[in-house]
């Protein structure tokens, strides 16, 4: 009896027990709606919880009756605690949005951004820590990948003009910002996700495989070390997503042009431990400039590993091939009348070639010691190949025989030229999140190594001037006084070394027989350049106060002639400081100062170099800025106003000697003061739009010179602006549809050449671009029409020999699928 009473009574418990609990099902999606697969789901103080699967979607049993809270965690988004109100027997379902971490998770960025529109909302490049763009004490601009597609923009240059105080130098991968020069084959200004890589500076630099493009405005010297003082670009690789995408997309237009690319991503393992992504792109493509033409082809694949909540490990490769022609841009007669020669017009030959080939590899790693202890680790090798054969300007017009210049034909040179650069790049740093009374503290302590390395081997065929009186070798200039030293023609005009271009010559474009050229060899002896950085940095707060500080140490050392008996060795340092802070005045409105110094060693290659006329001083700079960053539209558009003055000692110039074409002069000083505006963001969910202004007022303030204090800097228009706007129609018989439609304008500018009493001035121009979407579920077609009043303009200019046209109206039509 006693053991019937004992097992009735535990019938009575387990039954009154079940009728006690409940269940809770339920999905878990990001702040887009899209699904996160296997965040973990526990209920609080217990270790009953479950997963969601790939879709999101989990289940929770046997859940006490009455209020509990589900603690809810997933990699890369921030934890939460979510209420649910269970019912006896009964099913509770819940729907959980977490939001992407804006905490130091993604500090070297190893998960790919979930944001799909023009905004961002964090930024590692400005302080290497991930910080709110609003809490960051300096302007930041920036440009998303969705903005590049509703552009139709292929390459740096074509998405820089969304930015304020950004414009294009030349054709090249040469952009100013501030009125400051940044340009390519200079570890000053250009970085890939935060580290230094070697570029191009012939060709743009391509973004198929970028995730957006970043520009920090003013010398960022306290964090990088070598930097320009306009600004910096980085550019941040696409990463990989935890959840499966893919597309591809094919571009015909104008130009004979023909891209196609290819975005695959998403987890490997079911646990989503393990991610992939692949980017794939093509480009063959012509110009509206005679000869000219690109190929060119990315392959960039990237891993990320990340086996728990406290390490991540991040591998990407970016491999660029590319084939084309140099163009040294647009000449025209000698009075300088920019429309006296057809924009076409190039001055190649059509044996000549460009090949580039580099490859950006990259590792990263973080590992989190505690809640306040976190470690970044990052390495990148970086590689360059150039394979150039090209005719081009002397930079001046041919000579005639009494001395003066035909204003119709220019003098030319021919470059045969290799060189082979590897980079090595190696960041450390650790982040301290600690507590000292009031004030919360975000301390970063860190060290850094980048090594340059020019390979052997590297050197130039050059040919030039004229032929001497027994044709034996030639004489770079002519000197009318002793023509009897040079080989003449019947008309008494010196016999040029490689034949003059002919501008009025519609066949100028030929084949040129070089076989009779006389050339002289210039090395590149085998070089290496190395920089060592340690560096601190304090983020303070204290209530609505944050205050940044910064300083550097940092170590240049040059070595020309490396491994030989005649090597060279320069050694530069620096102590940069950089001081901010930002107030928050509401939720949406913070105001913010800084003070930051430059630095910018010149490379024993110029301080040594007899032609260019050194040695010169290392260039400084120092930037004030106080600006405001607001919100509108609960956070779905964003703005800044900044307000700055900038000074830099020590900038080069070309002396515009004829004779010596790299001889170059320092100048003084230079100051840059103006105003900015950004606005990015959506004014409805279906209504984006980015629009910028800069006034910039850039300067030469001293120099030996007396004529050019005053003067504008080179290629620093005071004035700039863009506008673009998309409108897509949400619902109704046009659901599907979209405009896009956007302007821009660059005030005139004076050329890059300074020494000389009349500069060449570049015309302002203003145009119109335009776009119209149409989207079925996963298909899209989209027409862009650049340019659309067809205006002439020049986009940059280093004199009338070498002016830069921007392109005419054209067309781009692009079919994209997503999967």
């Amino acid at each position: 009896m006693k053991k019937y009473f004992i097992s009735a009574f535990l019938v009575l418990i387990s039954i009154s027990s079940w009728a006690q609990v409940g269940t809770v099902k339920g999905r878990v999606i990001d702040s887009e709606g899209q699904p996160i697969g296997f965040a973990n789901i526990i209920l609080k103080n217990t270790t009953h919880g479950t997963s969601s699967d790939g879709q999101g979607y989990f289940s929770l049993y046997n859940l006490p009756e009455g209020s509990q809270a589900l603690h809810v965690t997933a990699i890369g988004y921030e934890s939460i605690e979510q209420g649910a109100v269970i019912s006896a027997n009964k099913e509770t379902s819940l729907e959980i949005t977490l939001v992407e971490s804006i905490t130091q998770l993604q500090t070297v960025e190893i998960l790919g951004r979930t944001e799909k529109s023009y905004a961002n909302t964090t930024s590692f490049l400005a302080t290497k820590t991930s910080t709110r763009l609003e809490d960051i004490p300096q302007s930041i601009g920036y440009v998303t990948k969705e903005l590049a597609l509703d552009q139709a923009a292929f390459r740096v240059n074509d998405v820089v003009k969304n930015i304020s105080g950004v414009n294009q130098f030349s054709f090249y991968n040469d952009i100013s910002i501030r009125g400051f020069r940044v340009r390519g084959q200079q570890n000053s200004g250009n970085l890939v996700n935060g580290m230094r890589a070697f570029t191009s500076f012939w060709k743009q630099q391509l973004i198929p495989h970028i995730e957006r493009v970043e520009v920090i405005k003013g010398p960022a010297s306290a964090l990088f070390g070598n930097a320009s003082p306009g600004g910096t670009i980085n550019r941040v690789t696409k990463k990989p997503l935890k959840e499966q995408r893919q597309s591809i997309s094919a571009t015909v237009g104008s130009f004979n042009t023909f891209r196609t690319l290819g975005d695959f991503t998403g987890p490997m393992s079911k646990d989503k431990t393990l991610l992939y992504r692949l980017n794939l792109g093509y480009e063959n493509s012509g110009s509206f400039r005679d000869l000219q033409f690109d190929k060119n082809l990315i392959i960039a694949p990237s891993f990320s590993f990340l086996p728990n909540e406290r390490t991540r490990l991040n591998f990407d490769i970016v491999y660029q091939g590319s084939e084309g022609r140099l163009d040294r841009g647009h000449a025209v007669f000698g009075d300088g009348d920019l429309f006296s020669v057809p924009v076409t017009r190039a001055l190649n030959a059509s044996n000549d070639f460009l090949k580039e080939e580099s490859i950006n590899a990259t590792i990263s790693l973080r590992h989190q010691f505690s809640e306040n202890i976190s470690l970044n680790s990052i390495y990148m090798r970086s590689s360059y190949v150039e394979d150039l054969l090209e005719h081009r300007t002397a930079n001046a017009f041919a000579t005639l025989g009494d001395g003066s210049m035909d204003p119709e034909q220019v003098e030319m040179r021919v470059f045969i030229r290799k060189r082979d650069w590897n980079n090595d790049n190696f960041n450390n740093y650790f982040n301290f999140d600690f507590e000292t009374g009031v004030l919360s503290h975000k301390l970063l302590v860190g060290y850094d190594y980048f090594q340059q390395l020019l390979e052997p081997g590297g050197s130039q065929l050059q040919a030039r001037g004229y032929l001497t009186a027994d044709r034996s070798s030639m004489i770079n200039s002519f000197n009318p006084d002793n023509a009897t030293a040079y080989a003449l023609d019947s008309d008494g005009n010196p016999v040029p070394n490689v034949p003059h271009f002919d501008l009025t010559d519609p066949t100028a474009n030929r084949l040129r027989d070089m076989s009779d050229y006389i050339y002289q060899t210039n090395l590149f002896p085998q070089s290496r350049l190395r920089t060592h950085g340690i560096y601190l940095q304090n983020q303070i707060t204290l209530g609505d106060l944050q205050l940044l500080l910064g300083l550097r140490q940092e170590y240049f050392y040059d070595e020309l002639n490396y491994k030989t008996e005649n090597e060279e060795f320069v050694t530069q340092s620096a102590l940069i400081p950089r001081l901010g802070m930002v107030y928050s005045l509401s939720s949406r409105v913070n105001v913010y100062a800084t003070y930051t110094e430059g630095y910018q060693p010149q490379t024993a290659s110029i301080i040594n170099d007899p032609n260019a006329g050194g040695p010169f001083d290392p260039l400084t700079s120092n930037l004030i800025e106080i600006g405001t960053k607001t919100n509108w539209f609960d956070g779905r558009l964003n703005a800044t106003l900044a307000f700055y003055r900038l000074v830099q000692q020590g900038e080069l110039y070309s002396a515009n000697d004829p004779s010596n074409p790299d001889l170059q002069v320092q100048i003084g000083e230079e100051e840059a003061k103006g105003i900015e505006l950004d606005i990015i963001g959506r004014i409805t969910e279906n209504w984006s739009v980015i629009a910028s202004y800069s006034y910039n007022d850039a300067v030469i303030t001293e120099s030996d010179d007396e004529s050019e204090v005053g003067r504008q800097k080179p290629n620093a228009p005071e004035h700039t602006g863009n506008i673009w706007t998309k409108y897509v129609i949400d619902q109704g018989m046009f659901k599907g549809i979209g405009i896009g439609l956007g302007a821009n304008f660059v005030t005139e500018r004076f050329g890059s050449i300074v020494r000389t009493d009349n500069p060449p001035l570049f015309p302002g121009y203003e145009l119109v671009d335009a776009a119209i979407y149409y989207q079925v579920d996963k298909f899209q077609i989209q027409v862009n029409v650049n340019n659309i009043f067809d205006k002439t303009h020049w986009v940059g200019g280093y004199d009338f020999i070498r002016a830069f046209p921007g392109a005419p109206r054209n067309v781009m039509t692009t079919v994209s699928y997503t999967f």
